[in-house]
């Protein structure tokens, strides 16, 4: 609860997705149950946040997703009920369609879908035992299959899958865009905070911009106490 209560002290818009980590182990959803309480209208699993300013909305998929297909786990089950993967869909797309085509619709999920490479450096491929496979979840493939089909999603965001691989200790591939300009962007950088050679403490955030309504600039930025930039990774930049 101690980063919940961080978040809830922001003076910006903001949109939280839970993830496997957080619905806890009591099997009762006592624990997740008390962070949604928590979080309120914050929370957008399978719901839409929007705000005017900036003019962008939110809509959460699966929340508390540990990957791998379809899975709902009793505390998840303890507190939204039996969800199939159907409903699960059925979900995500009622949340997006009522979204203006003229503002840009970020899907924020844990998991990513399924769909974006089975190999173990794959935007979300099992890493940490072979073989390799695709780990992402088919629900939000799916859905997004379905909302494609009223207006493109311009983005969608997720964890999960850290940056860093176990077996290899490489890196991950952590942006794709598909062939209908929808950008896929991995932010599990594990761990967020941490030094470089200097001893300067730093902090990494998965940077994304938007300009008249259009995807511009995504970027891994790692910042200093001073809010200044230590190290920019760009991963999409388009020109004006």
């Amino acid at each position: 609860m101690s980063l919940l209560r961080e978040i809830k002290k922001l003076t910006i818009p903001r949109a939280v997705i839970l993830g496997n980590h957080d619905r806890g182990f009591d099997r009762t959803g006592n624990l997740l149950r008390a962070q949604l309480d928590f979080l309120g209208e914050e929370h957008c699993g399978w719901t839409l946040r929007d705000w005017q300013y900036p003019d962008i909305a939110v809509v959460g998929a699966r929340p508390c997703s540990s990957g791998g297909g379809f899975f709902v786990s009793q505390e998840v089950q303890a507190v939204f009920g039996p969800i199939t993967m159907e409903e699960s869909i059925n979900r995500i797309v009622f949340a997006a369609e009522n979204v203006p085509s003229t503002i840009p619709l970020v899907i924020l999920a844990h998991s990513g879908p399924t769909g974006l490479g089975s190999d173990a450096h794959s935007i979300c491929g099992r890493d940490w035992k072979s073989p390799s496979i695709d780990w992402g979840d088919k629900d939000l493939e799916i859905a997004i299959d379905v909302i494609r089909k009223r207006r493109v999603p311009e983005l969608v965001v997720f964890g999960h899958m850290h940056h860093f691989l176990k077996r290899t200790k490489s890196l991950r591939t952590t942006f794709f865009q598909d062939r209908w300009g929808t950008a896929y962007l991995n932010a599990a950088c594990v761990p967020r905070r941490g030094q470089d050679t200097n001893g300067d403490y730093l902090c990494h955030f998965s940077w994304v911009e938007f300009v008249d309504s259009k995807l511009q600039h995504i970027s891994h930025r790692w910042f200093r106490d001073d809010c200044s930039i230590a190290f920019q990774e760009t991963l999409l930049n388009e020109a004006n």
